[in-house]
């Protein structure tokens, strides 16, 4: 197979630089053909994309910053495969089997792109085979790392490309239905959009001087019928909060009874180091009871800890993407000794996996990332017939990219016979909001969902954010941010210091009087 990605000299990027794609765990060679497309240009782009350099990535260079030099490469002949990011029309003389041309907000090439941005989102992306008009896959990116006009523009090319091997392997694609924003008549200009975001990137850098972010904390009540499946929002029971020592966010809250007691799991994030573990600790019927408990630590970065029973033990599949695995753990004594048994996938980074049994065969569902671009809008599915694998990946992956409605958010559930999925919208941005899907449709070859219910935080639930729910019993909870300035956890931090050294003072002056009692 020969791909040749046509490309405009005017606007060339380092992300053109790429000599292969992926296909089918094949490196594919890719051809350049450069191209000048006469249209509009939006001025001093280069200018205001080095400034975002400087300010927003520190001086790193960006896929989306200027190619300086363009190297001839020798055409390997005639393309199987066209893909087109300019606005040329299509050379009728050219007759490759796929004529793909990609689509921002339904239009064409990277201006294209950079107006849905300027206009204040990134675009739904459409890849279209030119030679009969049909729409091979569609997305619609999330832009948790797009910092910038430039960075918005690398994420959408990096989704862009991500697209391209599913399609050219001949997979089926299971091509959603999302609602194409209408196209502007022109691109706004680019310098406010850009200066604002220089001035909200110092002012976030300002934020983290005097605030830990983000910072989670775990929400938990008790609910009998007034739970939120049955009601389809945050309604009933008042929603507590999780104590935590200020220095610390807890997220990602798990509970499960086993051997008569039950703990609610959870990611455990020093904010000095950056790094998560796993903890735990115990709820009794009214509430937490004792102190939080170390459960499980890497080196590396854990979080989501997937709880699942399986002939008679207990399992935890923590999130491993730093590690780029998805392993999984025995639990040899509850609740805070786990020991690694095996690697169910391994050579991905696969966010927040979580496993449902249905019709006979286990699902896996993760966020999936090839190393470019946004964590939580690309879902991938696998099945395997035990838990232990092997693990096969669905016909159709990656399966879906949609920010609204890809990232798992706890537990499966069925109600009246019907399989639900909590997932994470990051319309706006990262765990902002939490919607409920029906599962319609799950095989190794197909798969379709349809998020019923919108979940977002108010005065119900008033934390900035809401992106995990899970159940065990009456108990449910669900997490969110909050502002959590470091004179807080400094204070704490002095109280605990003042706490134990009143208490070794006291002690010290108890034990003459001790010694003259007996």
């Amino acid at each position: 197979m020969i791909i040749e990605f046509r490309c405009d000299r005017a606007q060339a990027r380092l992300w053109m630089r790429r000599e292969m794609l992926r296909v089918s765990d094949q490196d594919i060679p890719v051809q350049i053909a450069w191209t000048t497309t006469p249209g509009p240009r939006l001025a001093g782009l280069d200018m205001l994309f080095e400034l975002e350099r400087i300010v927003l990535r520190k001086g790193k260079a960006g896929d989306a910053d200027r190619l300086k030099t363009i190297a001839e490469r020798p055409r390997m002949g005639n393309p199987d495969v066209v893909v087109d990011f300019t606005t040329a029309e299509r050379d009728p003389n050219c007759s490759p089997r796929l004529y793909l041309r990609p689509r921002f907000n339904g239009q064409v090439g990277e201006v294209a792109a950079l107006a849905a941005i300027l206009a204040g989102d990134l675009p739904v992306i459409e890849i279209v085979n030119e030679l009969d008009g049909t729409v091979m896959d569609r997305g619609h990116p999330s832009a948790e790392i797009a910092a910038g006009l430039s960075g918005g523009l690398e994420t959408v090319m990096a989704r862009t490309l991500s697209m391209l091997p599913p399609i050219l392997s001949g997979a089926p694609r299971l091509v959603p239905q999302l609602a194409v924003p209408a196209a502007g008549s022109a691109p706004r200009n680019p310098v406010p959009f850009v200066l604002r975001g220089v001035a909200t990137s110092i002012a976030k850098e300002i934020y983290r001087l005097c605030c830990y972010a983000p910072h989670w904390h775990v929400g938990w009540r008790y609910a009998d019928n007034a739970d939120v499946w049955r009601t389809g929002d945050l309604s009933g029971p008042a929603w507590n909060v999780l104590g935590d020592p200020g220095n610390h966010f807890y997220a990602d809250p798990v509970p499960v009874k086993w051997q008569g007691r039950t703990f609610v799991f959870f990611e455990d994030l020093d904010h000095r180091t950056g790094k998560g573990i796993i903890s735990a600790i115990e709820f009794d019927g009214n509430g937490p009871v004792g102190t939080v408990l170390p459960v499980l630590e890497e080196p590396w970065h854990l979080s989501y800890p997937f709880l699942i029973e399986n002939n008679g033990e207990l399992w935890m599949i923590p999130e491993s993407t730093a590690h780029r695995d998805v392993p999984i753990y025995k639990c040899v004594r509850f609740p805070d000794k786990w020991e690694r048994q095996g690697t169910l996938l391994a050579g991905l980074e696969l966010a927040d996996a979580t496993i449902t049994r249905h019709d006979g065969l286990y699902y896996m569902f993760g966020a999936w990332r090839d190393g470019t671009g946004g964590y939580s809008d690309t879902l991938a599915i696998y099945y395997a017939e035990q838990l232990f694998g092997p693990w096969r990946p669905h016909a159709s992956n990656p399966i879906l990219m949609d920010r609204a409605t890809t990232r798992p958010a706890g537990n499966f559930v069925t109600i009246n016979g019907k399989l639900w999925r909590p997932v994470q919208d990051c319309t706006n941005g990262y765990g902002a909001a939490l919607g409920l899907a029906e599962v319609l449709e799950l095989s190794p070859t197909t798969y379709q969902q349809a998020v019923r219910h919108l979940l977002k935080p108010g005065p119900l639930w008033t934390g900035r954010k809401l992106h995990t729910l899970n159940r065990c019993g009456q108990l449910e909870v669900i997490d969110g941010s909050r502002v959590q300035p470091k004179t807080a956890a400094l204070l704490n931090s002095l109280r605990s210091s003042d706490q134990s050294l009143q208490r070794e003072w006291q002690g010290t002056l108890a034990k003459p009087i001790a010694r003259r009692l007996h």
